[in-house]
């Protein structure tokens, strides 16, 4: 099982960034999966997640700037990043959960920096 993220960089205050999560080794499909950050010295924190259904929903701290999407097809989630801010700055991990057997999968993370 292998999740590779991409698409991270620096970016200017306000600017947008698309992260891609690309899977292999599992039936997509099946699993829902959650995009995290975690910033120099804090914790790891939920930023946006979708079900193996479609379903969405995002920390706080991003709603109405960030959106998750998903292409089974391709076997990879989307994370679309508008109106950036400095404090976005952080590596962002995605997690693929089994809807069957609840295992779960991180990636190696993408470093997102928001800076003028």
């Amino acid at each position: 099982v292998q999740l590779v993220e991409s698409g991270g960089g620096l970016v200017q205050p306000g600017g947008s960034l698309r992260l891609s999560c690309a899977a292999s080794g599992i039936i997509f499909s099946r699993y829902a999966v959650g995009w995290y950050r975690q910033a120099q010295g804090k914790q790891r924190e939920l930023v946006a997640h979708i079900s193996s259904s479609g379903s969405t929903n995002y920390g706080d701290s991003v709603k109405g700037r960030f959106a998750i999407s998903r292409d089974n097809a391709k076997n990879t989630v989307f994370l679309q990043m508008n109106s950036l801010k400095p404090e976005d700055t952080a590596i962002y991990y995605c997690n693929a959960r089994s809807d069957l057997t609840n295992l779960n999968y991180w990636g190696q993370g993408t470093q997102v920096t928001v800076s003028s």
